[in-house]
């Protein structure tokens, strides 16, 4: 996998770009359902990096490889790892939360439930 540094975008960044209805965005949460059952953001689509298989094929065909593409995960690793991997299949505007779904419920949205 490559090392190349990955954008990095606020939670505020977040709930700003995704407040603005005019601008195109991909909305990835690479967590797994339990933990999306726990907590989760109106408009992201689940890809769980457990089930790789049977995404990844057809990432292309889901996404559009130039428009803004914004990853989540529970504190940014998760994410991150996706972004890196989005940049080898061509994506070329990819952005990863910052501090993921945790800072985003303690930062942007108190009702979002944290979890461990």
């Amino acid at each position: 996998m490559s090392s190349e540094i990955v954008a990095q975008i606020s939670v505020e960044q977040l709930a700003t770009r995704m407040a603005d209805i005019t601008e195109a965005l991909q909305l990835v949460d690479v967590r797994e359902p339990q933990e999306i059952a726990l907590a989760f953001i109106e408009g992201f689509e689940n890809l769980p990096l457990s089930e790789y298989a049977e995404w990844a094929q057809q990432i292309k065909t889901r996404f559009e490889l130039d428009v803004e593409t914004i990853v989540i995960c529970h504190h940014g690793i998760r994410s991150a790892q996706m972004c890196q991997w989005l940049i080898t299949q061509g994506f070329t505007n990819v952005k990863n939360v910052s501090g993921g779904i945790d800072a985003y419920s303690i930062l942007v949205d108190r009702s979002i439930p944290r979890y461990r």
